[in-house]
């Protein structure tokens, strides 16, 4: 069965948001983020979407059901999660656009979403005038007691997109791991290509 994406903004957006949490709540749980999620904090975290005129998520459905999405909105949007791994980069936050969290459930990978989500994500950012586009991803050591033995890190689909790590550009989330009692932080790595 073929996968059918479509862009959703303003209020298709918005009552999507529930979807995308769960989405969220399961694909973070495996590796490498392993993130022990829950509704509330999800509502909180996505509900700034809702409230951004040049967000969007691009859904992937399967019979009218949602498998699979990418978010996206303005990084100036997130300045305040992410000033502090900018400040020595030189980089005009008002210039990039922020592709955050694309999510699919495991039955629906290998259907070409991957490549979908980014070009409908960078073809929205440059109808909005932004000059470049990133993104962010978990640090995490491949001797880690939970990362599968055929693990293959997507580095090389992001760079044939175009994409590369920008250097010491890295922000600190903390979430609690699967199975922790405690939130620890973690590093994530910033991404970027020109538009």
């Amino acid at each position: 069965m073929a996968l059918a994406f479509r862009v959703l903004t303003g209020d298709a957006l918005t009552e999507a948001l529930d979807d995308v949490a769960r989405l969220r709540i399961a694909v973070f749980r495996d590796w490498p983020y392993l993130y022990e999620g829950d509704l509330t904090y999800e509502r909180r975290y996505l509900a700034p979407y809702a409230e951004s005129d040049q967000a969007l998520i691009v859904g992937a459905f399967a019979e009218g059901r949602l498998v699979g999405a990418a978010t996206g909105a303005p990084l100036s949007e997130h300045a305040a999660d992410f000033a502090a791994a900018f400040d020595q980069s030189g980089i005009d936050l008002a210039q990039v656009f922020y592709c955050a969290e694309s999510v699919l459930l495991p039955d629906w990978r290998g259907r070409g979403a991957g490549h979908r989500f980014f070009d409908l994500r960078e073809a929205h950012a440059r109808r909005l005038g932004f000059r470049k586009i990133c993104f962010c991803a978990v640090i995490r050591d491949t001797s880690h007691p939970h990362c599968p033995a055929d693990y293959r890190p997507p580095d090389r689909f992001w760079r044939r997109r175009g994409y590369e790590p920008l250097p010491d550009v890295i922000a600190s989330f903390s979430w609690k791991d699967v199975g922790a009692s405690e939130e620890t932080a973690k590093s994530l790595q910033f991404w970027m290509r020109d538009l």
